[in-house]
């Protein structure tokens, strides 16, 4: 047969490809071709260069930018005065720990948005030379993207920068309520860590100090609740730990049945219930009916995972790993 006789053969006499062909839930195209979309309008954004005068009143970029800069600055937190919860923190327990490292972190990456912000701001008035950086600032402002040099002191995201700077904002929140007293939430909002491994080896710390058992025998199981609120979690379980602000991706958490079971059609990312996480000695880990989920931070998946997750299944795992199932901990918009 010839080439053209075997190209002919493909397309008249095999099966049209789709997600079911592969083992993935017809979800999963619809995600591809979302972000296909996004990419094409992000590339024509990048062939535009950020420059011109836009339609909705014709304002200019330095106009818009102007604007922006003025806005974030306003909006833009104080910092954790990190001598005061010094002070506080008389018992350095590993959750202690964890809270003042990731103000520490907070606190360098509010630095250098206000640094940046602000010589920009000078810039725009004229009162300095406009650099390379404060171009490439000013471009991603006016594109609503999240600027390579904040992405360098910041977690891993894919959202654009105002739903990035809603993020932040959310995330200063949550350090600010746990750091009033450092006493541990009763749910933690786990993807507002910038390190969420770090707390997760606090979890398994925790528990060895406690039991006295040997640290590199320890591991992490997970248990999903049937609380979908975390305001509804009065108090923390005794031993580990609540974490929340997950989702499914490629299926969906039953909480009556409390199971992974098929995600709805056009649901991509259902979210899931308060999930219990406690550690455990390496020989006591659940495996019979358990799919080992992977945890990433975003959709990129890749660089961004932090753990393996244990859920509840009635199918055979491999249906699920087939599926491509992850739980993420942060949506891209």
């Amino acid at each position: 047969m010839s080439y053209v006789k075997y190209c002919k053969y493909i397309e008249e006499k095999l099966p049209a490809e789709t997600p079911l062909l592969f083992g993935l839930h017809p979800n999963a195209e619809i995600s591809f071709l979302t972000n296909q979309g996004s990419n094409v309008f992000k590339t024509i954004l990048d062939l535009q260069g950020g420059g011109g005068s836009r339609a909705d009143g014709g304002k200019s970029k330095e106009d818009v930018v102007a604007l922006s800069v003025q806005n974030f600055l306003k909006r833009l937190p104080d910092n954790f005065n990190m001598i005061t919860l010094a002070e506080k923190a008389r018992d350095r327990t590993p959750y202690v720990v964890v809270a003042l490292q990731e103000c520490e972190r907070m606190n360098i990456l509010l630095d250098e948005l206000r640094r940046t912000l602000q010589e920009l701001q000078l810039g725009l008035e004229g009162a300095l030379n406009i650099s390379d950086a404060m171009e490439a600032l000013s471009t991603a402002l006016f594109l609503n993207r999240v600027p390579k040099n904040w992405e360098k002191y910041a977690y891993f995201s894919l959202k654009s920068l105002g739903s990035w700077f809603n993020d932040l904002l959310d995330r200063v929140t949550f350090l600010n309520q746990w750091t009033v007293d450092l006493n541990l939430p009763a749910s933690v909002w786990l993807p507002g860590l910038f390190n969420p491994k770090s707390f997760l080896t606090a979890v398994m710390q925790t528990t060895a100090r406690k039991f006295e058992y040997p640290l590199d025998n320890m591991t992490i199981e997970t248990h999903a609740t049937t609380m979908m609120d975390p305001a509804s979690v009065q108090t923390a379980p005794e031993t580990g730990v609540y974490i929340h602000g997950l989702y499914l991706e490629g299926a969906r958490w039953d909480t009556e049945k409390g199971v992974l079971r098929d995600s709805f059609l056009k649901e991509l990312y259902p979210a899931v219930p308060v999930v219990w996480v406690k550690s455990v000695k390496l020989e006591e880990k659940v495996k019979q009916e358990i799919y080992e989920c992977p945890v990433y931070v975003t959709s990129q998946r890749g660089p961004t995972f932090v753990f393996t997750a244990t859920m509840k299944t009635k199918d055979e795992p491999h249906k699920w790993i087939l599926g491509g199932v992850a739980l993420l901990m942060s949506l891209d918009d």
